[in-house]
């Protein structure tokens, strides 16, 4: 059941501050994937590791007709992280990457809004609009060194975040066909990416004699990112993420991502020395100025 009238509960949002520490380290863990996975074989990977192993264990959601995990799994695995990988690699940095890919919130409101018939409140409008000015103060810096954004890779994020926007859409419109776990829907529909993503990976990357290789070339580090990539961001991230969507509105849960470019830029300057400039900081300000109108917004107009 939706709560349509109300913000989160205070549990609810212990667990969106940890989606969100999930995802914004995430994107440092895909940069250290890269370096020894190509994208579409590591996302591959991701989603075989987040899949296969469960399996046996793991029914898939008794309510829901196969063609919606289908459509989430391959809307969400080889469009939102097919894309994201692609970009990474074609010079979209992680902090970066972790800012730009939240577009996905208003994407995701813009289509609530035609398509579900959600109405977003004024001050939910003001706060996103508020956040996207940060987010363009942020996508417009440029300057040199390891934060230096790529067109491709911006091009690549943009997709991404449109993809998962969709990805939220299909979330709430499976909901309909009455509740079910996050879990086993997470575990089914990963497994449907996997197959064309390494399809796509063999044809446009490097071959399945070069793929093969790859993998028998990981160490440890490549192994612990695919690891955190399929347990923490995938089943735990986006097991936290669809039980919010179950329970509150999309317009009330997508803007809770805007918190996480915050961390992925932290993460980036701590572990990869991706060293934000004095306007990126300045765009993080204004999203956590829009974060803030768009959940408090309601007892500032009560006031």
């Amino acid at each position: 059941m939706h709560n349509n009238s109300k913000g989160l509960s205070g549990a609810d949002w212990i667990l969106a501050l940890v989606v969100i520490v999930i995802w914004g380290v995430n994107f440092v863990v895909m940069k250290w994937g890269l370096q020894q996975v190509s994208p579409l074989l590591l996302c591959a990977l991701r989603f075989a590791a987040a899949s296969l192993p469960f399996l046996l264990f793991i029914r898939p959601p008794k309510n829901l007709p196969w063609r919606w995990l289908a459509a989430y799994g391959l809307v969400q695995g080889v469009g939102q992280f097919g894309l994201l990988f692609v970009g990474m690699q074609l010079g979209m940095p992680a902090g970066m990457a972790s800012v730009v890919l939240q577009t996905q919130a208003f994407v995701s409101l813009l289509l609530a809004a035609v398509l579900m018939r959600e109405r977003p409140r004024s001050w939910q409008w003001a706060g996103l609009c508020v956040a996207t000015a940060g987010l363009a103060v942020i996508g417009s810096a440029h300057g040199e060194g390891p934060a230096q954004m790529t067109l491709m890779g911006f091009l690549c994020t943009v997709g991404a975040a449109a993809m998962w926007a969709s990805a939220n859409l299909i979330t709430r419109h499976a909901a309909s066909f009455g509740s079910y776990e996050p879990i086993p829907f997470l575990v089914w529909t990963s497994l449907f990416p996997i197959v064309p993503l390494l399809l796509l990976s063999a044809w446009l990357e490097c071959g399945a004699a070069h793929m093969l290789a790859q993998v028998q070339a990981m160490d440890w580090q490549g192994w612990a990112a695919v690891g955190y990539l399929a347990l923490l961001s995938t089943l735990v991230g986006y097991g936290l993420w669809t039980r919010l969507l179950q329970r509150y509105p999309t317009s009330t849960v997508a803007p809770l991502s805007l918190l996480v470019p915050v961390v992925g830029l932290i993460a980036a300057i701590a572990l990869l020395g991706e060293l934000p400039n004095a306007q990126q900081w300045a765009g993080t300000l204004g999203v956590l100025l829009g974060m803030a109108v768009n959940q408090f917004g309601s007892r500032w107009a009560r006031r």
